[in-house]
């Protein structure tokens, strides 16, 4: 028999469901005019030769979105409604694109050392933004997508992402091509801002209902309670070790691109196509993986994801004209949705359906963080030192060995294990009228 929560989400599933999609989507086309992957290193590229403040773009934006999650953590898992706290949190992940925008058009008449600190300015705002975001975002959409189903939402909402980011991507080539620098970045992260802006309504329709009230517990109390999920869950510790791995095998990214013009000499609207190709590919492997991960497994698809990250990284050493970059990209779509993607799902399922969730997407998203940043810096600071195809290879190797870690090492979340902690949600819940 259905909890009353349950029964308030299966009522609104549907339009729940759909109303994720275009909050993803708009996003998406937000994000294909500002890219972290593309348009904005090549803005920095612009200003610097430096590969090390190039891997920089990615990394701030990966450990910002990273390392908040388990300080909010506490305060999050006291909510009755997440979505409050989402709407108010998510507008700093939003502005600083309008701030770029502005930065690009005083390029002229600037140093390149102060637009280039203004730069890292708004991505270091932008990426914290997302990151106090991110916990209580993940927990609403857990809220409200029945668990079984988290897989394939999150699959067809990163489809969603990524078919108009593709799309915008192509425009934002197109936008470079006819607009001079710095006059076209502005253009691109103008558009990125307003499509944010349509994005922030769709999310702000969410039905979610009401939890039930919880007693509030000392401020610091999520420490100690993460660190008891720390002791007692073996499996989510290795788990985690396996994240801070993936974001080594990951650090070739940041460079694939700048990687294809210094060596190829590809066009600005070149490289933003071959961005549009990462991004269809994404379309087709997100849903479908995550499908997949609902059906078999989640960890077996992420060791699927390793294994593209090593080839990517592999072929990008060996390429021998940018016509490889295809299945490079192509390749590295499959590693994305193994790395970002599938954990969402994953991530939550080792605390099924519990109170302690928060800390468990907290945990899994913080302690990565500071490889987030360290791993693009790290990979930078070698291509400068040793060149990219050192840098390559390390990543291959570090995907191969996140592979390994989950096909013999991490197991799959025990549904048993976690029904037997759970809390059955019986108490009366308000349906929201917006």
């Amino acid at each position: 028999m259905l909890s009353p929560i349950e029964a308030v989400v299966r009522k609104h599933l549907r339009f729940n469901f759909v109303v994720g999609l275009l909050d993803g989507g708009a996003f998406g086309l937000g994000m294909g005019f500002g890219s972290f992957t593309a348009i904005i290193p090549l803005f920095v590229h612009h200003l610097t030769d430096s590969a090390l403040l190039i891997g920089l773009v990615p990394a701030i934006h990966n450990m910002g979105w990273q390392l908040p999650q388990l300080l909010t953590a506490g305060w999050i898992s006291r909510v009755r409604r997440y979505k409050p706290v989402t709407l108010a949190l998510t507008i700093h992940e939003r502005l600083p694109f309008l701030g770029l925008s502005i930065i690009a058009l005083a390029v002229p008449g600037t140093s390149k050392a102060t637009i280039l600190a203004l730069t890292f300015l708004m991505l270091v705002w932008q990426g914290f933004g997302a990151g106090l975001a991110a916990n209580p975002w993940t927990n609403l959409v857990s809220k409200v997508i029945p668990q079984e189903m988290h897989g394939t939402f999150f699959g067809a909402q990163s489809a969603a992402f990524n078919g108009l980011a593709g799309v915008s991507a192509l425009a934002a080539g197109l936008i470079l091509k006819n607009l001079d620098s710095p006059r076209g970045f502005s253009v691109c992260f103008a558009l990125t801002f307003l499509f944010m802006a349509l994005s922030f309504l769709f999310l702000a329709l969410t039905r979610e209902p009401d939890s039930p009230a919880r007693v509030a517990e000392r401020s610091n109390a999520f420490l100690s309670q993460s660190l008891q999920i720390l002791r007692r869950d073996a499996n989510f510790r290795t788990f985690l070790g396996v994240r801070v791995l993936s974001q080594f095998a990951g650090m070739g990214f940041a460079f694939y691109v700048i990687y294809a013009v210094t060596r190829f000499g590809v066009s600005d609207a070149t490289a933003a196509a071959l961005v549009a190709f990462l991004m269809i590919g994404q379309v087709v492997l997100s849903p479908l993986m995550g499908r997949l991960g609902d059906l078999w497994s989640h960890r077996g698809i992420m060791s699927v994801g390793a294994v593209g990250a090593a080839l990517s990284a592999m072929l990008a050493w060996r390429a021998t004209s940018p016509t490889w970059f295809y299945a490079v990209f192509l390749l590295e779509a499959v590693a994305i949705v193994a790395i970002w993607t599938i954990p969402l799902a994953l991530s939550v399922s080792f605390a099924g359906d519990h109170s302690e969730r928060p800390l468990y997407v907290g945990l899994s998203n913080t302690i990565p963080a500071p490889a987030a940043i360290l791993a693009p810096a790290i990979g930078g600071w070698i291509a400068d030192a040793a060149g990219y195809d050192t840098m390559f290879i390390l990543s291959a190797l570090a995907g191969l060995a996140m592979a390994l870690a989950l096909w013999f090492v991490v197991k799959d979340p025990s549904p048993r294990e976690f029904a037997a902690r759970s809390t059955s949600g019986a108490e009366p819940v308000e349906v929201p009228t917006e």
